[in-house]
C-alpha cells in the first residue's frame, strides 16, 4: 500500500483494478497522472466518470491541456447520452431530462432502462467501448447497481477500467452498501491509497488522525475527540431551536463558534441537512452564503408545479412556496397572503404604498399566469427588495436558484429551461465561494483550510452506517482546522469526547 504500489497498479494489465482511495490521499493526482501518461503514448480517448460536477471540475483543473484525449462527464450525463440515441428502445422522449424530472427517482429508472438495453443489446456497449478504450470511474463506491451493471457492459464490451472508490464515502442513497466486496472480489488487482496528501501543507497531525477517525469509523468504533491534535477544536452547546431542523443555541455557548469563523478566510460549515444549513445561514447573521452545489431541487418543484398551474391563483401559490424553499422575509403575514389576496381578485381595489406595491407584483402574474409571468414578478421582487424599505426584510438563501427562476423566463417551455440551465451550470461547474454553509453531500469532492462540523448529535450522526461515512466525509474536508460542535446532553454515539 503506497503511491508506487497504486501507480503500478493503474498501469498493470488488469481489466479491472480497484483502488481504494480515502479522502485526501491523492485520488485525483493518481489518476490525472494516468490519464496523462495515457495521452503520451497513445491517440485513444480516455473516460473519466465522476458522480458530481464538483468532481468533474476538479479533474478538469488537473487534466488541463490534454485536448481532445480526455472526456470528464459525470455517470448520469453519460446515461443519458445513451438514452437519448436509443429512446426509442427504451420508451423514452427524444429529450430523456425532460422524462427524468417528470419521473419519481427519475435518474435511477433512466439507469436502470440503459442497464437493460446493453445486456440486451451488446453492440452498443462495445460501440461505447470503441470510443473510450479507457475509463477511470471516481467515487464509484457511490454507484448504484444499475450504474455499475452499465459500467461492467462497457468493460464486456472491451474496456479496460480503472475505478475509485472508498466504502467510508458511501453517502447516496442509491448506493448498495454490499457492493464493495462484489467489487473487489471481481477485479484483477486491488491496492490502498494511504497517505495523506491533503494535510502535507496543512496540518499533517490533522491528516494522520483523520486517517485513524476513517479506521475507527470503518471498524465500528467510535471517533476519540480526546487524541484529536491542538487544530482540532471541540465545543459543546445544546441546540435550543424549536424548529425541526433549525439551529440555535444559547448566546452563553456561541462565543467560541463565532470566534473561530470570524478568523477563518477559507471555511466550509458543514452539516447534514438542507433545513439545518438553511438555519445556519440565519445563525451566522446571514454572512456566510450558501453552497448551493449544483442541484436545483427547489426550481424543479417549482417547474413541476407549473404542469398544473394554469391561472393566476395557482401561479401565485407555486411562487409562495418556491419563495419558502429559497428565502426569508416573504412571509404569509407580511406580503403572501396580501399578494394571493390581489390575485384572486384581479387587483379590484386601489392601493397605496406597501399594499400597492404587492399589487403590482400581483398584475403580473395576472397578465401572464405562467413560468414568464413568475419570473417577472420574482424579478421585480428582488428589485423591491434592494431599493424599498417596505422589502428590506426580504432576503435569498439560495441566490443561484432564485436567479435561475428567473431565468426560466427566457424560455417557451420551463421543462426545457430547466434542463438548459443544468447543461450551462455543468459545464460552467460553479465553486463554492471562500466561506460557505453547505451540506456535507453537497461538499463532497470539496477541500478547505478550516472546516466546522455541526450539531454533532445523536439525531444528525446517530450510530447507522450512513452517518459513520458522513462524518468522515465531514471531518476529512479540513486541510489545516477543524471544529466540532457537539450536543451537551444528546451528543452523537459516533465521538467519544
Amino acid at each position: 500500500m503506497s503511491d508506487a504500489t497504486v501507480r503500478q497498479a493503474l498501469r498493470s494489465g488488469g481489466t479491472l483494478v480497484v483502488i481504494e482511495a480515502p479522502a485526501g490521499c491523492g485520488k485525483t493526482h493518481q489518476g490525472a497522472e494516468y490519464v496523462g501518461d495515457l495521452a503520451a503514448a497513445s491517440t485513444d480517448r480516455v473516460l473519466i466518470l465522476t458522480h458530481t460536477h464538483a468532481a468533474c471540475s476538479v479533474f478538469a483543473k488537473r487534466t488541463q491541456g490534454l485536448g481532445s484525449h480526455v472526456e470528464i462527464r459525470t455517470i448520469d450525463s453519460l446515461i443519458a447520452q445513451i438514452a437519448t440515441v436509443y429512446h426509442v428502445g427504451i420508451g423514452v422522449p427524444s429529450d430523456p431530462m425532460i422524462w427524468v424530472r417528470q419521473t419519481k427517482d427519475g435518474y435511477a429508472a433512466l439507469a436502470i432502462k440503459v442497464a437493460s438495453l446493453l445486456q440486451r443489446y451488446p453492440m452498443i456497449a462495445r460501440a461505447v467501448a470503441a470510443r473510450y478504450p479507457t475509463i477511470v470511474c471516481d467515487e464509484h463506491q457511490d454507484s448504484s447497481r444499475a450504474q455499475h451493471a452499465i459500467v461492467a457492459s462497457l468493460v464486456t464490451g472491451g474496456a479496460r477500467l480503472r475505478a475509485f472508490a472508498d466504502p467510508m464515502q458511501r453517502i447516496f442513497k442509491d448506493a448498495d452498501a454490499a457492493f464493495w466486496d462484489e467489487l473487489v472480489s471481481s477485479s484483477d488487482v486491488v491496492e490502498s491509497l494511504d497517505y495523506p496528501h491533503r494535510w502535507d501543507k496543512g496540518c499533517p497531525r490533522l491528516g494522520a488522525w483523520t486517517l485513524k477517525a476513517r479506521e475507527d469509523l470503518k471498524a465500528g468504533r467510535k471517533v476519540d475527540l480526546r487524541t484529536a491534535p491542538s487544530s482540532v477544536v471541540v465545543v459543546q452547546a445544546e441546540n435550543i431551536a424549536e424548529t425541526r431542523l433549525g439551529y440555535r443555541v444559547a448566546t452563553s455557548d456561541r462565543s467560541a463558534i463565532d470566534t473561530f469563523a470570524g478568523r477563518q478566510s477559507s471555511l466550509l460549515v458543514l452539516t447534514r441537512h438542507n433545513e439545518t444549513a438553511l438555519s445556519l445561514r440565519s445563525f451566522f447573521g446571514r454572512r456566510i452564503l450558501l453552497w448551493e452545489g449544483y442541484t436545483r431541487s427547489a426550481l424543479e418543484s417549482f417547474v413541476q408545479r407549473f404542469d398544473k398551474a394554469k391561472t393566476p391563483e395557482t401561479v401565485a401559490k407555486s411562487i409562495l412556496k418556491f419563495m419558502d424553499d429559497v428565502a426569508v422575509g416573504f412571509s404569509p403575514s407580511g406580503f403572501g397572503n396580501r399578494f394571493e389576496s390581489e390575485v384572486g381578485s384581479r387587483c379590484a381595489k386601489m392601493a397605496r404604498g406597501k399594499p400597492a406595491l404587492i399589487q403590482e407584483l400581483a398584475k403580473l402574474v395576472i397578465a401572464e399566469p405562467n413560468h414568464r409571468g413568475a419570473s417577472k414578478m420574482l424579478k421585480r421582487l428582488h428589485e423591491l427588495s434592494q431599493s424599498n424599505e417596505h422589502f428590506d426584510k426580504v432576503q435569498f438563501d439560495a441566490h443561484r436558484e432564485f436567479w435561475d427562476a428567473i431565468k426560466l423566463g427566457d424560455f417557451d417551455n420551463p421543462s426545457e429551461g430547466l434542463v438548459d440551465l443544468a447543461h450551462r451550470r455543468s459545464y460552467a461547474r460553479p465553486q463554492p465561494t471562500d466561506r460557505a454553509i453547505s451540506t456535507i453531500h453537497k461538499a463532497k469532492g470539496l477541500e478547505c483550510e478550516s472546516v466546522l462540523v455541526m450539531p454533532c448529535d445523536n439525531k444528525t450522526f446517530p450510530d447507522e452506517l450512513d452517518a459513520r461515512c458522513l462524518l468522515y466525509v465531514a471531518l476529512s474536508r479540513a486541510k489545516s482546522e477543524l471544529m466540532v460542535v457537539v450536543s451537551t446532553n444528546n451528543p452523537s454515539p459516533l465521538l467519544t469526547l
